[in-house]
């Protein structure tokens, strides 16, 4: 399988970003207008979508094991022993919520163990950590120095030496999972070929306002077109919280990518280069705190759409070699041309419409695109909230609205890369928590040390 070219490339693939993404813009604008010369090209472009649409409306239903209602009852064999892990830096508001939940987890306590890594937090994430320590056998911390580099992949990366799991599961230092995740879990990973499984992502402040709503649409969406991608064969995708990733797997891989700024959507591909396979399960969810303002979410999904975009540069060469097989690769490429290489391309479209006094060509091709992710937004609601049909239409329209937020992300972060240098800028999402009286009895243990 030449896990040495998947190494290589994870240490040297992100050097020449800046020229392989102007080569890629170079290539988008050639095509686009070479396009308005041989109309044609739209009918070939339209028909490839149109028969990965129909795949995915008509996809089969997956084997029992995958099935949301896989539940382990009666152990047929040893339990897997599963390593819960989180990178917290400055989390005092929620890491508490956090350790609490994952400690409480409804799964045999010598089968599992949580390791909260303290990347240098100057806050009193360690105060609660190490107050926490003294009630929860299974908790183990990890403080990383200030010369600690790497961002989170680098904190995963060194604490998975200090774990013992055969699986891995990722937090961020916001969330909340059900009791019987593990239990859950554990029929998916009995499938060899399983690597790695994603659990839906659901906003747990989704009511506050607007932005939180859209984000609760874009996540039920999310998880519903990972499912379909799945059973056509396609690539599954991991979304970093609430992910579980098999050690071998992860051995096989090279670990965590210390030059990327999504170490989720970098770790995807190179597992699936690697032959193994990405599960997506609607149930059990993991919940997270949706970001509040415009702003917040501008740097959130900059960073993931960078992240994404990036992806696909450093591991190109690997991906057009068919590594992953023939179906993973039509449905990564065509992912990769609807997500990014349409909304880059609209701008040389729109140029040569002008010049050449010709229609606009791509315009049908993005409304059938919009058309096709409304439904699926709305089958997505539905299926993660149980809602009618009614509501599921109502939120569609909403959430619809807030996803051409993607367009002017996915201009901006584009530009940017053609610009400026390869950077690793991580812009730390805020927590809010939902109020934890742990900071408050280590007031009090302060007041009492002092008197």
């Amino acid at each position: 399988m030449h896990e040495t070219d998947i190494r290589s490339s994870l240490q040297s693939g992100g050097d020449r970003r800046r020229l392989k993404t102007i080569i890629v813009l170079i290539i988008v604008y050639g095509l686009t207008f070479g396009l308005h010369f041989a109309p044609w090209g739209r009918w070939v472009l339209l028909g490839l979508f149109g028969i990965h649409a129909l795949r995915l409306i008509f996809a089969p239903h997956l084997p029992a094991p995958l099935s949301e209602q896989s539940q382990l009852t009666e152990p047929t064999q040893e339990l897997p022993f599963f390593s819960l892990l989180a990178s917290a830096k400055n989390e005092e508001a929620v890491i508490g919520n956090l350790v609490k939940n994952l400690c409480q987890i409804d799964y045999p306590s010598d089968r599992f163990e949580v390791w909260i890594v303290d990347d240098n937090s100057s806050d009193r994430t360690s105060d609660v950590l190490n107050l926490l320590k003294q009630k929860y056998p299974q908790l183990k911390t990890l403080r990383r120095g200030d010369e600690a580099q790497g961002g989170k992949s680098g904190a995963l990366n060194q604490v998975l030496a200090l774990t013992k799991g055969d699986i891995i599961g990722v937090f961020d230092a916001d969330a909340q999972v059900p009791p019987d995740v593990l239990r859950s879990l554990v029929p998916v990973f009995q499938q060899a070929k399983i690597g790695a499984v994603q659990l839906r992502k659901a906003i747990a402040n989704a009511t506050d306002n607007w932005w939180t709503s859209g984000q609760s649409a874009e996540m039920a969406l999310d998880l519903c077109l990972q499912d379909l991608r799945v059973r056509v064969g396609g690539v599954g995708e991991l979304r970093g919280n609430g992910q579980f990733v098999r050690r071998t797997a992860l051995n096989d891989c090279g670990g965590w990518n210390e030059q990327t700024i999504t170490d989720d959507l970098d770790l995807t591909i190179r597992l699936h280069l690697t032959q193994w396979d990405i599960a997506c399960l609607n149930f059990p969810a993991v919940q997270e705190e949706g970001v509040l303002t415009f702003k917040q979410l501008w740097h959130q999904r900059n960073r993931w759409a960078e992240g994404g975009f990036q992806r696909y540069l450093d591991y190109g060469s690997l991906l057009l070699s068919g590594r992953m097989g023939f179906l993973k690769t039509f449905d990564a490429s065509l992912f990769y041309i609807n997500q990014y290489l349409l909304t880059v391309a609209f701008i040389p479209d729109t140029i040569a419409a002008i010049a050449l006094k010709h229609n606009p060509m791509l315009p049908p091709i993005a409304g059938f695109s919009l058309a096709l992710t409304a439904v699926t937004m709305a089958t997505g609601l539905r299926r993660s909230y149980q809602v009618s049909w009614t509501q599921a239409i109502g939120q569609t329209i909403s959430g619809m609205i807030y996803m051409l937020h993607w367009i002017p992300v996915i201009a901006s972060v584009t530009l940017r890369m053609c610009i400026q240098p390869k950077r690793l800028k991580w812009v730390k999402t805020q927590h809010q928590g939902a109020g934890d009286n742990l900071l408050e009895e280590i007031e009090l243990q302060e007041v009492n040390n002092n008197a």
